[in-house]
């Protein structure tokens, strides 16, 4: 069989398997954009929707560092090795002690972090002083002690997650991500075609839902290692020895780069929304919305293809075949140029109606939707770089390179920093996504130029042609859409000023 031949079979399995995963993710992102419709006409833009997604932001933080973050990326080149060294048995003995050791650290942030809040605020300590004074901040005080155990089952989860990966099993650890948002648009439709009015009612309800959602979610992504022969077998990880492991010092010895970068990052996040705080009620729910927006088609493609990819190249990296690494990453490179360029310029161009269709109600007006507008120009136009940056993450944590991607994170995370008190002098909460898309340049800037060292970075001219076509398709794309939808706005307003000299006349 020649190489060309593999390739292409190689290139197939990426397509086919990433396609499964895309089409799970697409009936998850569609139910939350339902979700985002829900919260925005039930919550609003202003100091209840703050309050309930910074709340919501803390257990997610715990989700995206020991989840399906540093520990995941970490943990599915190790799963390779045990494969490799003695099979699924193996495989659910080590995996026995990782579940062991990182339940019982999970545990404690939980108990800490909950224990810590509610001390302090029945102490009264948090009431004095002048941060948490305000009512968004009273609903984080409120409600963030009943949401973190969320973070210790999404934990699991995303470890999990990674194992089945690694197993080729993607559709069905895909589509368990459809639960939270069943669970929310439940109960936020129950809120909303009842007119329930006690938004602190609804709130508090959601938060019960969305710990049933994590609960449910775990369960299912334990059945599914128990049908593929890796449930972690906890009979080997009793007792202190779990915690001098090897497989456990190994683990955290390579994901804890990993972990201080995700750490960085998602402190990054929080500074964010925290300055978008200082900026008015209206600051963190404009961000929130149009992340959600531009996280259907980053979720939909990017994630989709660096989960395979992923699960791909710690296979290639483990038979120590970097050629293939290097043609799997052109080949997502090349799609992501293909598919996200044109996603970019609709959301970048279209964003009014997408967010009208998508919020407005309720109590999302129309000034939200304004003060909504240069963040979804900004993040639209970062939509391929956040992308890219999902598929070259892969290429170092397949060969267990943690280090690389953590320097060039706390790079871009301080040019985020910086520019994000500079440009929100000018340009409010949109000033805060400018700079969030420089630094993701940044980020993917240094880490191309590692790759190009190290003789890794794919032949650059099939790129380029796939750059240039997607601007050229994205660029016909738009003017005819905008035909199209300037046409129905005239075609409407000529019926409507018809109906009304009718009714006029009559």
């Amino acid at each position: 069989m020649s190489t060309d031949s593999s390739g292409k079979r190689g290139f197939a399995s990426l397509v086919k398997s990433s396609g499964r995963v895309a089409f799970a993710t697409l009936c998850s992102r569609i139910l939350g954009l339902v979700r985002v419709r829900l919260e925005a006409m039930v919550l609003g833009g202003g100091e209840l929707a703050s309050g309930w997604f910074l709340a919501f932001a803390i257990p997610n933080l715990l989700r995206r560092i020991l989840g399906e973050g540093a520990l995941g990326n970490a943990l599915m080149p190790l799963v390779a090795e045990f494969d490799t060294k003695g099979g699924k048995e193996n495989i659910r003995k080590e995996l026995g002690t990782v579940f062991f050791v990182l339940g019982a650290i999970l545990g404690a942030i939980v108990i800490l972090v909950s224990g810590s809040i509610i001390v302090l605020d029945k102490s009264g300590v948090l009431a004095k002083t002048e941060f948490f004074s305000s009512e968004r901040m009273r609903f984080v005080v409120t409600y963030l002690p009943l949401l973190m155990p969320y973070g210790f089952f999404m934990c699991l989860v995303g470890v999990s997650n990674s194992v089945l990966n690694y197993c080729k099993e993607f559709f069905l650890p895909a589509l368990g991500a459809l639960l939270l948002n069943v669970f929310l648009i439940s109960g936020l439709g129950a809120a909303y075609f009842l007119h329930v009015q006690n938004v602190r009612q609804v709130i508090g309800v959601l938060s019960i839902l969305v710990l049933l959602s994590g609960l449910i979610q775990l369960l299912l992504m334990l059945f599914l290692m128990y049908k593929n022969g890796t449930l972690p077998a906890l009979r080997y990880a009793a007792g202190s020895k779990s915690f001098r492991s090897g497989t456990v010092k190994k683990l955290f010895t390579i994901a804890f780069p990993g972990m201080i970068g995700g750490v960085a990052v998602q402190i990054s996040f929080l500074v964010d929304r925290a300055l978008a705080v200082k900026l008015g009620a209206q600051a963190v729910p404009a961000l929130t919305f149009i992340d959600r927006l531009i996280d259907l088609p980053i979720g939909i493609f990017a994630v989709s293809l660096g989960a395979v990819l992923m699960a791909s190249m710690s296979r290639a990296a483990a038979q120590s075949d970097i050629e293939k690494m290097v043609q799997e990453l052109g080949f997502s490179m090349r799609q992501v140029f293909f598919f996200c360029i044109p996603m970019a310029a609709g959301v970048m161009f279209f964003y009014n109606p997408l967010m009208s269709v998508m919020c407005l109600g309720g109590r999302y007006t129309v000034s939200d939707l304004y003060a909504a507008q240069l963040v979804a120009l900004f993040y639209g136009a970062g939509i391929p770089l956040f992308c890219l940056l999902k598929v070259i993450g892969p290429a170092f944590y397949s060969r267990k390179d943690m280090k690389t991607p953590l320097a060039a994170s706390c790079c871009a995370i301080v040019v985020n920093i910086v520019l994000d008190l500079f440009l929100m002098r000018y340009l409010q909460q949109g000033g805060i996504a400018l700079a969030t898309v420089i630094a993701t340049v940044v980020n993917c800037g240094i880490l191309l130029g590692v790759l190009a060292k190290n003789k890794m970075l794919p032949e650059i001219l099939p790129v380029v042609i796939s750059l240039g076509r997607a601007v050229l398709s994205a660029g016909v794309s738009v003017m005819l859409v905008y035909e199209i939808y300037e046409g129905s706005r005239y075609i409407q307003t000529l019926w409507s000023s018809a109906a009304v000299d009718l009714a006029v006349t009559a």
